[in-house]
């Protein structure tokens, strides 16, 4: 059965989408109580998926269906239009499952994540942050790989002419290769942590790491080596006749 348009695939080529997904957590301000709040409840937080820099990702994402702990009525939450969010308020910490919904074109199955709710700080400075009342931020840099899309959602993913923009280059290899239309932004804001030159900084420390680590095992090396040149002149010596040893 020859493949129609809505199903032809781009050969050779692996679209990239980076987004976060994550948490945040502030406890309640005493004189500040949500009015609807549970009483045993202490925090308020939300769960978020979104985009670098808070850029829209509807043209690619559909829906977020957000699996809160049991004890929520309506524990499954499906958020349809951006902001995809789930605000809510609670006392423990859980893990929510994230299930991200691509747009009809894509013709690709949902994603699943796990997102461990954070409530409390952790660190030096725990204590500090708990009586600052200051929000607690757990989230991660994920990036979605579309490889070979269908040609309809390959338009949408480049701008192409069925997202209203520009159309594609032309050309026998304008789509070969690995397209990243969507990048990391040259350097970080309050914001946003991620960014090219936290990459690069991370990069930098990996190397050093690497470095001390070659260093560590080249000192192991030579230590051995000298225990072994040790342990053979023992052996030699406890080979030689008693009356041939220096005295």
């Amino acid at each position: 059965m020859p493949s129609t348009p809505a199903n032809k695939r781009v050969r050779g080529v692996s679209v990239f989408r980076p987004f976060i997904f994550g948490s945040e957590a502030q406890p309640f301000d005493p004189e500040k109580r949500p009015a609807n709040a549970p009483t045993d409840h202490t925090h308020q937080w939300r769960i978020f998926v979104k985009g670098i820099n808070d850029e829209d990702i509807s043209y690619w994402v559909k829906k977020v269906q957000f699996k809160l702990h049991e004890t929520y009525a309506q524990n499954v939450r499906t958020v349809e239009a951006p902001p995809f969010e789930v605000v809510e308020t609670g006392w423990g910490e859980f893990e929510i499952q994230i299930k991200i919904y691509f747009v009809p074109e894509s013709n690709e199955k949902p994603q699943t994540l796990w997102h461990s709710l954070k409530l409390h700080p952790y660190g030096p400075d725990a204590e500090g942050i708990k009586e600052r009342r200051e929000v607690v931020t757990s989230q991660n840099y994920e990036e979605v790989i579309f490889n070979e899309p269908v040609e309809p959602f390959y338009e949408v993913l480049t701008g192409g002419p069925t997202a209203g923009a520009a159309p594609r280059a032309k050309g026998k290899n304008s789509k070969q290769g690995a397209i990243r239309t969507a990048e990391l932004p040259n350097s970080d804001s309050p914001k946003n942590p991620y960014s090219r030159a936290t990459e690069n900084k991370e990069l930098d420390r990996m190397s050093e790491a690497m470095k001390t680590v070659e260093t560590m095992i080249k000192e192991e090396k030579d230590r051995l080596t000298e225990r072994e040149k040790t342990l053979a002149e023992l052996r030699e010596t406890e080979g030689v006749p008693a009356a041939t040893k220096k005295r």
